[in-house]
Formats: structure tokens, C-alpha cells, sequence
């Protein structure tokens, strides 16, 4: 799943985003497409990288209590 997500992200921005960025009257809908899945592959990417302070927060939050 995260092979095919980086394929994405490369087709999304790399390809399609570069391509249109270069013509002189760029199309928008396009160009706002290929943001939109390259915003919604890096959130996809992101979600599954822990956070440094996950278990660290929780214990800070029930002291100050």
C-alpha cells in the first residue's frame, strides 16, 4: 500500500502538476486535482508514522490534573 502511495504522489505531482504547470495557460481544475492527491497521499503517508511524544503527552496531561 505505501509503494502504491508513493506511485500516486509521484503520478499527481510529478506528471500531472508539472506537465500542466509548464503550458502556458495551465488548466486550474487540474492543477487543484493534483494538489488534492498529493495533499490527501502525504496525509495517507503521514497517518501511519508515530508520533515522537505519544506516550509522553498522556502522562504530562494526568500529572498537571
Amino acid at each position: 500500500m505505501k509503494q502504491f502511495l508513493y506511485i500516486l504522489l509521484f503520478a499527481a505531482v510529478g506528471i500531472l502538476g508539472m506537465i500542466e504547470q509548464s503550458k502556458p495557460a495551465p488548466n486550474r481544475f487540474i492543477m487543484i486535482g493534483a494538489m488534492a492527491v498529493f495533499m490527501f497521499g502525504l496525509f495517507q503517508l503521514m497517518k501511519k508514522i508515530p508520533s515522537k511524544n505519544d506516550g509522553e503527552n498522556e502522562e504530562e496531561d494526568d500529572a498537571e490534573i
